[in-house]
């Protein structure tokens, strides 16, 4: 299994734990009975949970064109036709997805082609599936144009738990689609705001996983 860069600091982290106290307890406590079993148990948790939250599968990714990405794994929680407040100002179709603990959390480029816009916003922490999230919580936008013409635009949402967004991606940069955009730390959502010409793929509920599955089709 891959482990993520972004992860490398907090696994580290973790491993130094049960490390430590295994330490302790040789120097310590070497009689102890079985209730030291009760620290282990919680610390090799942890230890397995940060390794799974920052796995890094390969996938083979097709591009198209004439597909929207999906530029995340979650659940889709919203797909609705909204005013875009920020870049393009009109009404757009809006899809996000909620990104939970166990999802894998590389963000991926949705479609090729040109980044025109770049921007962090520092705010709110709500909890991600709140719809005042994707315009109140802290969130890096991206604007991007498809060879075609077609523009779009991404938000990373920061969430209750995620309090890290990480963004590769720079303005007047050629992207391809399904290479890796960035990531976010522990849960959170990811907004597309979609011409409201093109077909949806996807509704509420679905699951979907990024670089494979469409959202949208031009």
């Amino acid at each position: 299994m891959k482990i993520h860069k972004e992860g490398y600091s907090t696994i580290c982290l973790f491993a130094f734990f049960p490390i430590a106290f295994w330490v302790l307890h040789r120097l310590f406590f070497p009689d102890a009975g079985n209730w030291v079993l009760w620290i282990y148990i919680p610390l090799l948790l942890l230890l397995l949970f940060s390794l799974q939250f920052f796995r890094s599968p390969s996938r083979k990714i097709t591009v198209n064109p004439n597909i929207v990405l999906s530029p995340a794994d979650g659940r889709v929680v919203v797909v609705e036709k909204t005013i875009e407040k920020e870049y393009f100002k009109k009404e757009m179709l809006q899809v996000s997805i909620f990104m939970s603990p166990s999802n894998v959390h590389q963000n991926r480029y949705p479609v090729g082609g040109k980044v025109l816009y770049k921007k962090h916003h520092h705010g709110k922490f709500l909890l991600a599936w709140n719809p005042k999230s994707s315009t109140l919580n802290e969130r890096t936008s991206i604007v991007f144009e498809t060879k075609e013409g077609q523009k779009i635009l991404m938000h990373q949402v920061a969430g209750f738990v995620a309090r890290r967004i990480v963004c590769y991606s720079k303005e007047d940069i050629q992207v391809q689609q399904g290479e890796e955009l960035g990531f976010i730390k522990f849960g959170s959502r990811v907004d597309l705001y979609l011409p409201l010409d093109v077909k949806p793929e996807v509704k509420i509920g679905d699951t979907v996983k990024g670089g494979i599955h469409p959202i949208a089709r031009f």
